[in-house]
């Protein structure tokens, strides 16, 4: 197919039409293919051809002979509405589904309508039949719509501007992040290979460099809502793996409590949310072998937080101290998430690599918050 990378093979013999009479020879790349039953279809030498000229409009139906997945399909669909409109016809509706079908053959068929404005009202008319597809009343075309996002306006604490104290701490504070993740890609790494992909160090470097290079594009939000809003952006951009979404869920649901208030306790039920919301999508629990292990450490420590006129450093540092003798007890625990879950526990000798790179991360922030 054209999207995707195949293999030098032999062409596939024809295959059978839902009918069973044999269908044209099957050809691997989906353009190729589109434009051999296009070309089949409007052959004036055909006496059932449909004469198609610059400027017509149709309705096109993509059907799956059944044993197709909904990916090849949308391919074929593509490659047919490309191949349309470079004769310069106009799709006035596309049918993409499994309409006829012929058990799970490995096939589709394309059927082409000629149509003015009252068959195309008709087509949109409503009606009861249970395999109709409930069509968007809009043309198919190949090109893209872009709709821009919408400007937030000022009003709020999370719209802070990215001057001031506020705004440097928290540009010194990624940096050691960063900083931290570079220096240890090569130790998660090696803690990964015991149970995953071997690759957590490069996954956490990546989403360093990442950072790094919003940083310095710019000085990040001071208003922390703003702030840990667009590193869930970021991190669900460019991290990549399991991790990214992890880090993007909790980063995500921690923005919520500190949207209109940044006091300390704020900041406690920020991780408490983020917490939650890592269990709830992620699956996982304390005690599973996994981030989240020094993450509820932490936690349980941030909740002095909540006490007034309690000072943050002492309370961070407890947390951190707390974050990392979970991440270090990992050693002895049975996975129950993630990829180590499948192996054997007795294999299982050295610390979670997502639960030691969480632990490194807050105590970068603690050394951050203390320069």
């Amino acid at each position: 197919m054209s999207c995707c990378l195949l293999l030098p093979a032999p062409r596939p013999p024809p295959r059978l039409c839902p009918h069973g009479s044999p269908c044209v020879p099957q050809v691997l790349p989906a353009d190729e293919a589109v434009e051999m039953m296009l070309v089949h279809m409007t052959d004036p030498s055909n006496a059932s051809h449909l004469p198609l000229r610059p400027g017509a409009s149709v309705v096109l139906v993509v059907n799956n002979l059944g044993g197709l997945s909904c990916l090849e399909l949308g391919i074929v669909a593509g490659a047919a509405v490309r191949c349309l409109e470079s004769r310069g016809i106009h799709i006035a509706r596309a049918l993409v589904g499994s309409f006829m079908t012929a058990l799970e053959m490995a096939g589709v068929s394309l059927t082409l309508m000629l149509v003015d404005e009252e068959l195309v009202g008709l087509i949109d008319a409503e009606t009861t039949a249970m395999a109709w597809p409930n069509l968007a009343a809009a043309p198919a075309m190949s090109q893209r719509q872009e709709v821009p996002a919408p400007i937030e306006g000022p009003g709020t604490a999370q719209h802070e501007t990215s001057t001031g104290p506020g705004a440097a701490q928290a540009q010194l504070v990624l940096e050691l992040v960063c900083s931290t993740l570079l220096d240890m890609q090569d130790k998660l790494n090696e803690l990964d290979r015991e149970a995953g992909d071997g690759d957590c160090g490069h996954t956490h470097a990546r989403a360093a460099q990442a950072i790094q290079e919003w940083v310095r594009a710019g000085p990040p939000p001071a208003a922390p809502a703003q702030l840990l809003s667009a590193l869930a952006d970021l991190l669900l951009e460019k991290m990549g793996g399991s991790s990214g979404v992890l880090y993007g869920l909790f980063l995500t649901a921690a923005a919520q409590p500190l949207l209109n208030r940044s006091d300390l306790p704020a900041w406690a039920d920020a991780v408490d949310a983020g917490i939650e919301a890592m269990q709830r999508y992620g699956g996982a629990a304390p005690g599973d072998r996994t981030m989240l292990d020094p993450l509820c450490a932490a936690a349980q420590a941030l909740h002095a937080l909540r006490s007034p006129g309690v000072d943050l450093l002492p309370v961070l540092a407890t947390a951190v101290q707390s974050a990392e003798a979970a991440a270090e007890a990992t050693r002895h625990m049975e996975a129950g998430a993630g990829r180590a879950s499948y192996i054997s526990s007795a294999q299982l000798l050295q610390p979670d690599p997502g639960a030691v790179a969480v632990a490194a991360v807050l105590r970068a922030v603690l050394e951050g918050l203390r320069s």
